[in-house]
């Protein structure tokens, strides 16, 4: 069992399992009745996402410097009493059972996703 970090809008694999959209919005112009099937995620959880202030300094970040800050505070946001017991939930169910988180960066390395799946991987998270 494990959790897949994933895009959200691509391609399924067939042991993905449940796919949660660490996301603040919802994909534009897609009727929600559709958002499983069309591949972007069965279960909107915002709460993971960055604030919009947050994903501001990722967007803008254009050194290594200027993502370094997105990182600590995006870091200092999951920290909150209710973000850490989320992602104690999730690491603790990555042990039971398959399921994925994801956002629609193209490029994982410069996406929330990235930091997201460290912070699993502390908690001792199962990772594909």
């Amino acid at each position: 069992m494990s959790i897949r970090i994933v895009r959200l809008g691509s391609p399924r694999l067939a042991d993905e399992g449940l796919r949660i959209g660490t996301v603040r919005r919802p994909p534009r112009g897609v009727p929600k009745s559709e958002y499983a099937s069309r591949n972007w995620y069965d279960v909107w959880f915002p709460n993971l996402a960055p604030s919009t202030e947050t994903v501001k300094l990722a967007l803008e970040a254009l050194t290594d410097a200027q993502w370094k800050t997105f990182v600590r505070r995006y870091r200092a946001e999951m920290s909150t009493p209710d973000n850490t017991r989320t992602l104690d939930l999730l690491a603790a169910l990555s042990r039971t059972t398959d399921f994925s988180v994801g956002c629609y960066c193209t490029d994982e390395t410069r996406c929330h996703r990235s930091i997201l799946r460290l912070l699993l991987q502390e908690r001792g998270a199962h990772l594909a």
